[in-house]
């Protein structure tokens, strides 16, 4: 498969000479330089000149609201007895309609290759306490006529650097939306509903990082990722109501928060894709807290899965050959050795000739195989017959 060459991301700045952290406190390519700066409003003011709905309240369509708040009375995944319709079974017994109540979500960007929408919405996070906002986006198929009363597989993506107040993914000019679309037509992926929440809940000042997990005593961003975040998608769309249609990908640390994610709770989330990721959780904010990070370390929550012998899990790692990433991954397949076995399923990609960006590890999930691999031990939405 072809894909467009990338614009070189800027160099990578020189870190400070004392800190321990560095991996963490550099920008993801020229997109970060861009998004994290601009912001949303910047973001939002690029595609305003173009597209005149940029701000608008997304509407959807009736089935969903049908749907809505019926799974406890109806049966889940099963639509309600309405006059004049009779009651609509969904193709999979494992489909959840939206529980709701649906949050007010308004178009972010527009995806120029398919006209499809991404769109925003603040969480204000029931479980965690922790108020953010998180990008959506779902693919064409969503809305065809066939996969009306059809689940759809979720993937959380998480950015690098500082990971707010914005989710770099959401940025249509480094394609993850469009090659999702893409992937999923050709039929090389499943199409994934995106999920692209803030990662931390400030930005990086001074080398400050939460590692997606809740430190004690801090915003718990572990509870936020994994539990609220899965709950506004449940809300909003039609899901699938098992670990088969959940999983996550991520850069830099966005690639360990999604690793350490599936390795702590693998009866919620089946499969990672994480590119240049940390093994081990190194934020200064642990100090004290050793058994919390041991806790959630993926060394430590790997060797546990293996302990118990499942469930199976299926671990992607890709790194570039430039940059930080030469660095990277030398942990990565000491990792991929000791703990790459049984239950733990592992694959393995080098971005030849790329760097620690987010311009390498997008088309590097479609020519390493890691989205086809992840895809086929996965659920996907069933048509009607």
């Amino acid at each position: 498969m072809e894909h467009r060459t990338p614009p070189a991301p800027e160099p990578e700045a020189t870190p400070a000479p004392a800190p321990r952290r560095t991996l963490r406190r550099r920008w993801i390519g020229a997109v970060a330089a861009v998004v994290l700066a601009g912001g949303a409003v910047g973001c939002a003011l690029a595609y305003d000149d173009v597209f005149s709905d940029t701000g608008d309240v997304v509407r959807f369509d009736q089935d969903q609201d049908q749907g809505q708040g019926q799974n406890q009375d109806q049966g889940q995944g099963r639509l309600p007895v309405r006059a004049g319709n009779p009651a609509a079974v969904p193709a999979d017994p494992l489909t959840l309609m939206p529980t709701g109540p649906r949050p007010e979500l308004r178009i972010a960007a527009t995806v120029p290759e398919d006209g499809t929408k991404v769109m925003v919405t603040t969480l204000e996070g029931k479980k965690s306490g922790f108020t953010g906002k998180v990008w959506l986006w779902v693919p064409p198929q969503y809305k065809e006529p066939r996969y009306a009363h059809s689940g759809f597989p979720v993937m959380i993506a998480l950015p690098g650097g500082p990971g707010y107040p914005n989710n770099y993914w959401m940025d249509p000019h480094l394609k993850l939306e469009a090659s999702i679309s893409k992937w999923s037509r050709e039929g090389s992926s499943l199409p994934f509903i995106l999920a692209m929440p803030v990662l931390n809940p400030q930005t990086d000042r001074d080398g400050l990082y939460w590692d997606g997990s809740d430190i004690p005593g801090q915003p718990k961003m572990g509870t936020w990722l994994t539990e609220d975040v899965p709950d506004l998608v449940r809300a909003t769309f039609r899901t699938i109501a098992s670990r088969d249609g959940w999983a996550f990908m991520g850069s830099s640390s966005g690639g360990f928060a999604g690793l350490k994610a599936v390795l702590q709770k693998p009866d919620q989330f089946k499969a990672v894709i994480a590119g240049g990721p940390d093994i081990v959780p190194d934020s200064r904010l642990w100090n004290g807290h050793p058994r919390e990070k041991a806790q959630n370390s993926p060394p430590e929550l790997a060797q546990k899965l293996l302990d118990r012998q499942g469930p199976e899990v299926y671990l992607g790692f890709q790194v570039g050959t430039k940059g930080s990433d030469i660095r990277n991954r030398p942990p990565i397949e000491r990792f991929i050795k000791q703990y790459g076995v049984g239950p733990v399923k592992t694959k393995f990609r080098v971005d030849e000739g790329g760097g620690h960006d987010a311009y390498s590890y997008v088309p590097g999930m479609y020519d390493g195989g890691l989205i086809q691999w992840i895809s086929q031990h996965m659920r996907g939405p069933l048509p009607t017959a």
